[in-house]
């Protein structure tokens, strides 16, 4: 497939521990986006045609991608994910890790320890909001991340995922059911179901707000703080401390990057 290096639509690519969410842009527009299940053991084959699929049905060419950025947090899918870009769009891929610019200082002890998605999404919010910032991800793990008011990444926190600790409740209490993830009406439930989606709704929330408040004692301030990922809706509205949601949050930082990073 021939490259159109004067095109500037991109390909973006955040792949998480369970979710790898996908997009094309063109310039500043995001034209379409898909979200996919993590599967490591996939090929690069059935990587590439599942992504053809995906062009197909959005009426898009895969030739006319002009460039490829990825961020990973599963090690293992890396030289797949190479083999991908080059074989089905015919560039090399940007990663994002230790040798791009990002525009931001890392104040960590390692900064190589960080995970890239956490970076990109910190770059996406100063770029959005220029301010102090608290940006919480809620995916496999649940992330809070403070960004300083000059644009430095300063640390943060982790936290067990609503699904990774929904799941410790339904296969170490044998005589609970699984149940669906849905904000009860009330927070006393009357029957077991509904006393079990208001302990990991409203309990999650809980965990957010405690965790936000402490940053905010912790730092003396109160920097805006803004939330993304999969269950970011369903959380969000019921917590005290988040201000804004961002479904597109990590996929614009992505795009920053890339363009940051465009020879």
């Amino acid at each position: 497939m021939p490259r159109k290096k004067d095109d500037p639509m991109i390909f973006v690519m955040d792949v998480g521990n369970t979710n790898t969410v996908v997009g094309i842009y063109r310039e500043e527009k995001l034209l379409k986006d898909w979200r996919l299940g993590t599967v490591k053991a996939r090929t690069t084959d059935e990587y590439g045609i599942m992504v053809q699929d995906l062009f197909s049905y959005g009426n898009f060419r895969m030739s006319d991608i002009g460039g490829v950025i990825i961020s990973c947090v599963v090690p293992p899918m890396t030289n797949m994910l190479e083999d991908l870009s080059r074989k089905y769009f015919n560039t090399e891929a940007l990663f994002v890790g230790p040798g791009i610019k990002t525009g931001m200082p890392i104040l960590l002890d390692n900064p190589r320890e960080v995970g890239a998605d956490r970076i990109v999404n910190a770059v996406a919010a100063f770029d959005k909001w220029r301010g102090e910032l608290i940006v919480v991800d809620f995916g496999t793990a649940t992330t809070f991340d403070y960004v300083t008011a000059k644009g430095e990444y300063a640390g943060g926190s982790i936290a067990p995922g609503l699904v990774i600790s929904a799941e410790a409740l339904f296969r170490e209490a044998s005589k609970l059911p699984r149940v669906d993830l849905h904000k009860p009406d009330t927070v006393i439930g009357k029957n077991t179901i509904h006393s079990m989606q208001s302990g990991i709704i409203f309990g999650y929330a809980g965990l957010v707000d405690s965790i936000v408040a402490r940053m905010k004692a912790e730092l003396r301030s109160e920097p805006k703080v803004v939330a993304t990922g999969g269950l970011a809706k369903l959380i969000a509205p019921e917590t005290q401390t988040i201000d804004e949601v961002d479904d597109y949050l990590t996929l614009e930082g992505l795009k920053i990057l890339y363009y940051r990073n465009r020879k």
